[in-house]
Parts: structure tokens; C-alpha cells; sequence
């Protein structure tokens, strides 16, 4: 996969948190954008007398249409952010990419832990047909665990409902800091990730755990899973630092 600058042009974007804009872009140039579920791109975003560089996971879902899906999160005053949330359909922005190792490998059978906050969980939701051939191939099962501040926040979160009930072997959990729905639904949960993540009783002989979203949540979660035997081998993780 190449590396070279070009161009993609927004064709629409729209709030799916009260927070987080998804935007879908088309390369200018017609061609596909080709990339492994897990990678992201970097946007280069001209600002006053530099250029401000952003990094987004891709979240699309392969095979759910031509347009490259990310998700941002409006930051309070960032210059990036600003520039993003005020594109107009048929705007231009450069990018370079994919880019990335946080991907699904061939892996022995095993139970996969994913887990996220934010938008961290774009890269999930782009890997669900992997996830899909291979739980019904019946080598792996899957969970995908989302931390946010409240319902309202909880980002693919149908996507992940919707999967879950058609897939046996897949779990969704949503972690809510804030505030949960009243009643609480079956897949909620009060409180942060990675204290919930210790309630799966994760086994370092069989699961392997992704980390993607804040960096103090990954940080936790990785003491604690060392703690009890898991290491590189097993643990994947990328931190997602905020920049203005």
C-alpha cells in the first residue's frame, strides 16, 4: 500500500454524538482507497503559516460503500478540529496513508478482547466481517467494550447491537462514567473500561486484548493485565493523544 499525499473530498458529514462528527470521504482522484481494517489515515490540514497533521482510524465497514469514514471529536478551541467541523460537502483536505499495525492477525484460536473509549472504537467497527468469518468458523469469539460518558455518547453503538444479536459468539459492553439509561439496558454497564474489562476474567493462555482510545485508560489496563500474566504477545494497544 503507498504512502503518497493526495487529495479526498468530503461528501457529507453529520453529528452521531453530541460530540463526535463522522465524516465521509472520497479520494478526488477516483481511485479506491485500499487499507486493513485497523489502519488510519492522517489528515493535513492547512492553519495560518503551517500545516497541522491529525491521524484518524478508519471506520468503515469494508464492503458498505466507497467512502472513507472517520470519526472526529470536537475538541473546545482546537485548531484542527475547528477546520474539520466547518467543511462544507465538496471541500478538499489532503491526506496521506493508511497507516498502522493495530490489526487482526493470524492469530491461534482465542477469545479477542477489544477494548475502547471514544472514538478509539472506529477500528472495531471496520474489522466486524473479519470478526465475522471468524467466529463462524468457529476459531475465535469476540467483545467489544466501549467506554464513554453516557448513552447519548456511545459511538456505532447500534452497529455493534446489531452484530451482536446476528453472531453468536460476539459480545458488545458499554461502559458509561456518567450516566447510564433508566432502566439500564442488558449490554450497559456503570463505570470506567478497565474495571469492567477485569470482570470478563481475562486469561493470558486464551485471549488477546486491544487497547485503543486514552491513554491513561490503556495504561491501567495494561498494569493490571500484566499483573496476572498477560505481555506483548498478547496485548495490542494504540493511544489516541488529544492535540489543539
Amino acid at each position: 500500500m503507498s504512502h503518497e499525499k493526495f487529495n479526498f473530498v468530503l461528501q457529507q458529514s453529520r453529528m452521531i454524538t453530541p460530540r463526535v462528527l463522522q465524516m465521509n470521504l472520497r479520494r478526488e482522484d477516483g481511485q479506491a482507497f485500499s487499507y486493513i481494517p485497523g489502519q488510519f489515515i492522517t489528515l493535513h490540514l492547512p492553519f495560518e503559516a503551517m500545516e497541522l497533521r491529525r491521524s484518524y482510524s478508519v471506520a468503515t465497514i469494508p464492503g458498505s460503500g466507497g467512502d472513507v469514514e472517520i470519526a472526529v471529536t470536537q475538541v473546545e478551541g482546537g485548531r484542527a478540529t475547528g477546520l474539520l467541523f466547518a467543511m462544507q460537502p465538496g471541500d478538499r483536505v489532503s491526506a496521506t496513508g493508511p497507516f498502522g499495525r493495530f490489526v487482526l492477525r493470524e492469530d491461534p484460536p482465542s477469545r479477542y478482547l477489544l477494548i475502547a473509549t471514544g472514538t478509539g472504537v472506529s477500528p472495531y467497527r471496520a474489522m466486524l466481517p473479519q470478526l465475522k468469518t471468524l467466529i463462524a468458523e468457529k476459531r475465535h469469539t469476540a467483545v467489544v467494550m466501549l467506554g464513554v460518558r453516557g448513552p447519548d455518547e456511545c459511538l456505532f453503538g447500534g452497529d455493534f447491537i446489531e452484530f451482536a444479536k446476528e453472531n453468536p459468539g460476539f459480545e458488545f459492553v458499554a461502559g458509561y462514567s456518567r450516566r447510564v439509561s433508566d432502566p439500564a439496558q442488558a449490554h450497559e454497564r456503570r463505570g470506567y473500561v478497565q474495571e469492567h474489562l477485569m470482570e470478563l476474567n481475562p486469561d493470558p493462555k486464551k485471549d488477546i486484548v486491544y487497547l485503543c482510545g486514552n491513554p491513561d485508560m490503556i495504561d491501567t489496563a495494561v498494569e493490571r493485565l500484566k499483573a496476572i500474566g498477560f505481555d506483548n504477545t498478547n496485548l495490542r494497544r494504540e493511544k489516541y493523544v488529544s492535540s489543539n
